[in-house]
């Protein structure tokens, strides 16, 4: 699903050079949830940015569901984009003077699709979220929980390969971060690739893999079992079953 090879991304000026990234290998197989951690400085962010088409690199390759992106001019980065990738923030991005409904509805305009096809594909992630009775509500009427959440739907409502999360639960207590985690392990379970940047190693130690970087580099660690998010969905099904 995204395979880079030798990446590298060097930031220049006229005085130095910083190499955010270099020798960077990954591949991420389609349905994988994977956590991405390291240091403040380390190039997770960098990566992600790559991996989201926002920014170009330096070296090396990057192909994303078999597409070479080397080399795309903006219209055809923007609209793989927009075809490939949902993106959650860590600080929710909703605008605050748009419904729930609204917010979500934003990214669909700028892609043309039909109204009815749009308010489908809002009410089908709103419930998804189990928001689907809020969605006349405010962003300020909701928890940072019930919000991240609003994210995560306008995410999903794009129907994306890949869901790219920087930091998902940074702004969350625990119990809404949890919460939040297991939203994303099920939205996992049913198809979805995630990769997600955490500095949490109980969030982290939840994904299918752990992918750790450091000056630049990549340490692939492969966690057993490989199937941990759908083990930890099914898990919460049978005790609701139970319940």
């Amino acid at each position: 699903m995204l395979v880079m090879k030798d990446l590298s991304k060097v930031y220049r000026t006229h005085l130095i050079e910083t190499h955010a990234l270099r020798g960077f290998d990954i591949n991420v197989r389609e349905g994988e949830f994977v956590a991405v951690t390291g240091p403040s400085g380390s190039g997770k962010t960098t990566f992600l940015n790559i991996a989201g088409l926002l920014e170009e690199f330096t070296g090396g390759t990057y192909e994303l569901d078999g597409v070479n992106v080397a080399g795309l001019d903006d219209r055809a980065r923007s609209k793989l984009r927009n075809e490939k990738l949902g993106f959650i923030f860590q600080g929710f991005n909703l605008i605050p003077d748009l419904n729930l409904f609204d917010n979500v509805d934003v990214p669909l305009r700028y892609r043309g699709l039909p109204s009815a096809e749009r308010r489908r594909r809002i009410e089908d992630a709103l419930s998804r979220v189990g928001l689907s009775s809020r969605m006349k509500h405010y962003p300020a009427e909701l928890s940072g929980g019930q919000q991240q959440r609003v994210a995560i739907a306008r995410a999903l409502a794009g129907d994306p390969r890949v869901l790219l999360a920087d930091e998902p639960t940074g702004n969350l207590d625990s119990q809404m971060a949890r919460g939040v985690m297991e939203l994303l392990e099920d939205i996992n379970a049913q198809g979805t690739t995630i990769i997600m940047v955490t500095h949490d190693p109980e969030l982290a130690a939840r994904a299918q893999r752990n992918v750790h970087i450091v000056d630049g580099q990549i340490t692939d660690l492969l966690q057993e079992p490989v199937l941990k998010a759908a083990e930890h969905a099914a898990e919460r099904a049978a005790v609701a079953a139970q319940g």
